[in-house]
């Protein structure tokens, strides 16, 4: 396929990717605005490569003119929590939104795939505007936490390293990783009242003495004109 008509194909989902991000951004920035907690740590979002997507159609049997329609992940969302509890208040507010039509929902929290790998999965529909008129793209959502993040990230450097050859030994430890992670969440999820109490002190201490000082530059400004 020529680079121009993979730009074509993979362009309305960059678009998708680059709004969802501002999107999901904005409502942790609605929270902190609103000196709440907020359930999103960290958002990042990107498109699939075209070797990627190649490989996933070539392992699934799935011809070009079917990319589109068979492979879910082309545009991808990655939305990452402090605490696992948080994963389910940001499913919700995914299912709440009226920009999002859910198509499939894959809990591999409380049934986690067999490498280990831990994370909520959420296929939707999003509809962006092109200039031939409105695209329908499907775009993955993964929901998962600091310590989930970590792990698949290690394990997705292995798997590109090895492919499908990843020594015994190496699996064995990555699954004991796994359920160290598993343990931490779990932990962590035991003082979440605690952690969100300090991490509220700092943050209220840090806007506290931001007033302070631009109460300050005022003043100096005012006595100064």
């Amino acid at each position: 396929m020529e680079i121009q008509l993979w730009r074509q194909i993979l362009e309305p989902y960059q678009l998708a990717v680059d709004e969802l991000v501002v999107k999901f951004l904005h409502v942790k920035q609605q929270y902190q605005n609103a000196r709440k907690y907020s359930p999103i740590e960290m958002v990042s979002g990107r498109v699939k490569k075209v070797s990627s997507i190649l490989d996933k159609a070539k392992r699934k049997g799935i011809g070009i003119e079917e990319l589109e329609e068979k492979i879910e992940d082309i545009a991808g969302i990655r939305l990452i929590c402090q605490f696992v509890e948080d994963i389910n208040t940001v499913v919700e507010i995914i299912r709440n939104r009226s920009d999002l039509e859910i198509k499939q929902e894959k809990d591999y929290i409380s049934q986690s795939k067999a490498s280990g790998y831990r994370s909520y999965h959420v296929i939707a529909y999003y509809t962006v505007q092109t200039i031939g008129g409105p695209k329908k793209l499907e775009v993955e959502i993964q929901i998962r936490t600091l310590a989930m993040n970590f792990w698949s990230t290690i394990e997705h450097s292995l798997q590109y390293k090895y492919k499908e050859h990843m020594p015994d030994e190496l699996r064995e430890r990555l699954l004991r990783a796994a359920d160290a992670v598993e343990v931490l969440d779990n932990e962590m999820g035991s003082v979440r009242d605690e952690i969100m109490d300090a991490q509220n002190s700092n943050k209220q201490r840090a806007t506290i003495i931001s007033d302070i000082l631009g109460n300050i530059e005022n003043l100096y400004y005012v006595a100064n004109r």
